[in-house]
C-alpha cells in the first residue's frame, strides 16, 4: 500500500532537465538531478538518450555536472563541473568527454560561476562567465547593483564572453567593459555571435543584442535601447534573429512576445501579435532540478517558443512566414525545457514536462506523436500516495473569473470537517498550476485541504490581468478573501475556524498584509516577505527598481520624496502591525538578498513589542530559494517548523 509523503521525500524525485539533441540528433544529453540528505547537498549527472532505440544510461558520475554542450561533430561533449573542488571551494570547472569512452579531461577551472556553453568548431569553445576580482574582506562599492541572490557581492563582477583552444587550453577574453553580457547564441555559419547585454545598471531590466564577429573581433549594436530581451536564436540563413522581450509597455509586467530582428537593415517586427499570453513559464514547482528553458528556437520556417496560459506551459510553434501558431504539446502540464532538431523531412522534439501529481520525465515529438522516453519517477510514484488537486473557477465581485485549486487530505472522510491552509505564490507574476509542488503533497499527507488560486497579479492571463502596480493589497487581496469565503461556501468539509494562511516573496507580503487587515485566519506563515517596502527599495538586489514599478507604479518614479515614502508606508503591512490578532511566524534566510531579512526582524520587533503572538526563525547559509534549492536538510527542517505551527493553531 502506498505511503503518505514525508517531510524528506522530495529526495526521492528526479529532477531532469537541459534536453539537447546532437549535431545528427541521433542522440540527447540531459541532466539529471536528485537531493541528497546524506551530501546534504544535489547531485547532478549527465545521461544519454539514443532517439531511436530509446535507450538511456549515465553519461558521467557527477557529482555536481551540468550545462552540457555538443562539439559540431557530435564526438564530444563539453560539461560544468566540480570534480575536484572542495565542498565549500568556490567556482567551476570545464570538463570535455568523447561520446564513445575514454577518459573525461578537464579543460579549465576558475573561481567564478560559468553559465553557458557553445562550441565553435572541434577545437575552439565559447563560455560566458563572470569576470573580475572578488573582494574577500572589505567591500569598496561604487554600483548601484552591488549584490544578488544567491550569488552574493557582485559589485567587482561582469559577465562576459570567453574562447578557450581545447588542446593548447589557452583562453581568451572576446567582451569587456562595464556592462554584463546575459545570454549568447552562434550563427549558423559559426563566425558570428549574437549576445545579449545590459548596458545600464540602473535600468537591467533594458538590453540590446549585438553581434561579435568571430573572424574580426568588432561587435555591432542592432537594437536601440529600448526594450527588455532575454534571449535569442538565428534563422536558419544567419539573415535574422528572433528574440524574447518586451517593449516595457507596462513596464516589468509586460508579456513577452517574439520579435524578428533583421541583422541587415536592423529593422524589428513583432512576431506574436495574434499572442495574448505570456511567452514564458512561470509555474511554480520545488522540484525543478534546472533552469526552465521556454525559447525561442528557429528551426526552419517555423520557431518554437513555451506559452504560459492558466495552469499550463505548452510548447507552441510559429510559421514565420503567415503567422500561424500551432500547439506542439497539449493538455494540463508545465513544459520545462525544450530542444528541436530537423532530421530530414520532419522536425523532431525533445522535451522535460511535469504535472501537479507526476514529476519532470523526457518526452519526444516524433511524425506529430508523442512519447514518454524516461521513467525515473515510477518508483516514487508506486511508494507514495498523491493527492490530486481539485481546479475550481469562481467569479470575482468585479466579473472576472479566477483559478483556484484544491487538494483534500489523504485518507480523505467526507463526513469529517478538516483544517486547512491557504497557501499565496510569489512573484507576484507567477503561477500555480500543472506543476508538481512536493510542499503541498505533505500538508495534505499530514491531514490538511490545501487551497491556492491564482489572483490578480498572476502569470498565464491578460497582461490587464498581470498589471496590479501601484495597487497592492486592492483587487488582490479581494480575490484571495473571495476565494476564501467561495471555497468555504462550496466544499463543506473545510472548517471555516481552522483555516491558515501562508505564503513566500510576494506571497510572504501578502501573508503580512492579510494578518494586519482582517482576523479571518486562525495561524499564518509568513516567508522570505516584505513588510516595509521603504526598506526593501534600499536592501533588496532588485528593490530599486521594482519597487518603482510595482509600489509606485512606475519605473521612471522618483521614490524618496514626500508622495513616494509615504505611498510606501501606506503599502507596509508594518504600519498596520497594531492591528494583528492572528498568530504568526516569520520565517527568513540569512543570505536572502531578494527580500532582506530586515523584513522579518523589523515585523517581528513591532508586532512582540505591541504583545502579539509571533515568532521568528532564521535559517543560516540560505538563499530567497530555501524552498525550492535551499540545503535538502534545511529544506526538511523548514517543512518541519511550519507544520508544526500549524498543527498547534489548527488542530489543538
Amino acid at each position: 500500500m502506498p505511503k503518505s509523503i514525508g517531510f524528506e521525500d522530495f529526495t526521492k524525485i528526479s529532477m531532469i532537465s537541459d534536453p539537447i539533441f546532437s549535431p545528427d540528433t541521433s542522440k540527447v544529453v540531459f541532466t539529471l538531478t536528485r537531493p541528497s540528505l546524506d551530501e546534504n547537498d544535489y547531485i547532478s549527472r549527465l545521461w544519454i538518450l539514443d532517439v531511436d532505440s530509446g535507450d538511456v544510461y549515465a553519461y558521467t558520475n557527477g557529482p555536481k555536472d551540468g550545462r552540457p554542450s555538443w562539439s559540431p561533430s557530435g564526438k564530444f561533449i563539453a560539461f560544468t563541473s566540480r570534480r575536484t573542488l572542495r565542498r565549500d571551494e568556490p567556482g567551476v570547472e570545464v570538463w570535455l568527454g568523447r561520446i564513445d569512452g575514454g577518459e573525461f579531461r578537464m579543460l579549465l577551472k576558475r573561481k567564478l560561476p560559468i553559465t553557458k556553453l557553445q562550441w565553435v568548431d572541434d577545437r575552439k569553445l565559447l563560455f560566458l562567465g563572470a569576470s573580475g576580482e572578488i573582494q574577500e574582506d572589505v567591500k569598496i562599492i561604487d554600483r548601484i547593483n552591488f549584490w544578488f541572490n544567491g550569488r552574493g557581492f557582485i559589485h567587482t563582477i561582469r559577465n562576459h564572453i570567453f574562447m578557450v583552444d581545447v588542446f593548447s587550453e589557452y583562453v581568451e577574453q572576446l567582451t569587456s567593459g562595464e556592462f554584463d553580457v546575459n545570454f549568447m547564441s552562434l550563427s549558423h555559419s559559426r563566425d558570428k555571435l549574437a549576445y545579449i547585454v545590459t548596458l545600464n545598471d540602473l535600468k537591467p531590466y533594458i538590453n540590446d543584442i549585438f553581434i561579435l564577429d568571430l573572424k574580426t573581433g568588432e561587435s555591432e549594436l542592432l537594437t536601440s535601447s529600448n526594450m527588455s530581451i532575454s534571449s535569442l536564436s538565428w534563422s536558419s540563413d544567419d539573415s535574422k534573429i528572433v528574440f524574447r522581450g518586451h517593449d516595457l509597455r507596462r513596464g516589468s509586467v509586460s508579456h513577452n512576445r517574439l520579435y524578428v530582428l533583421n541583422v541587415k537593415d536592423k529593422s524589428i517586427k513583432l512576431l506574436t501579435d495574434n499572442l495574448n499570453f505570456n511567452v514564458s513559464n512561470s509555474l511554480n514547482s520545488d522540484v525543478r532540478g534546472g533552469e526552465v528553458n521556454v525559447g525561442p528556437k528557429w528551426i526552419g520556417n517555423k520557431v518554437y517558443f513555451v506559452v504560459h496560459e492558466g495552469g499550463s506551459a505548452n510548447l507552441y510553434s510559429i510559421d514565420v512566414n503567415d503567422g500561424s501558431i500551432s500547439p506542439i504539446t497539449v493538455g494540463y502540464r508545465s513544459v520545462e525545457s525544450f530542444d528541436v532538431a530537423d532530421r530530414g523531412n520532419e522536425h523532431l522534439v525533445i522535451f522535460t514536462s511535469m504535472t501537479d501529481t507526476h514529476p519532470t520525465e523526457l518526452y519526444l515529438i516524433r511524425g506529430g506523436s508523442e512519447t514518454q522516453l524516461t521513467n525515473f519517477n515510477l518508483a516514487f510514484l508506486r511508494e507514495f500516495s498523491i493527492s490530486k488537486p481539485e481546479h475550481f473557477k469562481f467569479t470575482a465581485s468585479d466579473g472576472v473569473d479566477i483559478d483556484g485549486w484544491i487538494m483534500k487530505p489523504l485518507n480523505f472522510d467526507p463526513n469529517k470537517k478538516y483544517p486547512a491552509i491557504l497557501y499565496i505564490h510569489g512573484g507576484p507574476k507567477t503561477a500555480y498550476g500543472a506543476s508538481f509542488i512536493h510542499e503541498f503533497q505533505v500538508y495534505a499527507a499530514r491531514g490538511y485541504v490545501v487551497i491556492y488560486t491564482n489572483p490578480r497579479g498572476s502569470d498565464g492571463y491578460s497582461e490587464d490581468f498581470a498589471d496590479i502596480r501601484g495597487h497592492y493589497g486592492e483587487r488582490d487581496y479581494a480575490d484571495i478573501m473571495e476565494s476564501v469565503n467561495y471555497v468555504i461556501s462550496k466544499y463543506p468539509y473545510i472548517d471555516p475556524s481552522r483555516i491558515g494562511v501562508a505564503g513566500g516573496s510576494y506571497g510572504g507580503f501578502m501573508t503580512n498584509w492579510i494578518v494586519t487587515h482582517t482576523d479571518m485566519f486562525k495561524a499564518a506563515v509568513s516567508m522570505r516577505g516584505i513588510s516595509n517596502w521603504l526598506s526593501f527599495y534600499g536592501t533588496s538586489d532588485i528593490g530599486y527598481r521594482f519597487a518603482l514599478d510595482h509600489i509606485l507604479g512606475d519605473l521612471s518614479a522618483k521614490p524618496i520624496t514626500p508622495e513616494g515614502v509615504n505611498k510606501f508606508l501606506e503599502k507596509s503591512p508594518l504600519m498596520y502591525s497594531e492591528n494583528m490578532k492572528t498568530p504568526i511566524l516569520i520565517l527568513h534566510s540569512l543570505e536572502d538578498y531578494r527580500c532582506h531579512y530586515v523584513e522579518a526582524m523589523q515585523f517581528f520587533i513591532a508586532l512582540k513589542q505591541l504583545g502579539k503572538e509571533a515568532r521568528m526563525v532564521l535559517v543560516p547559509g540560505e538563499n530567497h530559494d530555501l524552498s525550492r534549492s535551499g540545503k535538502p536538510k534545511h529544506r526538511v527542517e523548514r517543512l518541519k517548523i511550519i507544520v508544526e505551527w500549524f498543527d498547534k493553531y489548527l488542530k489543538q
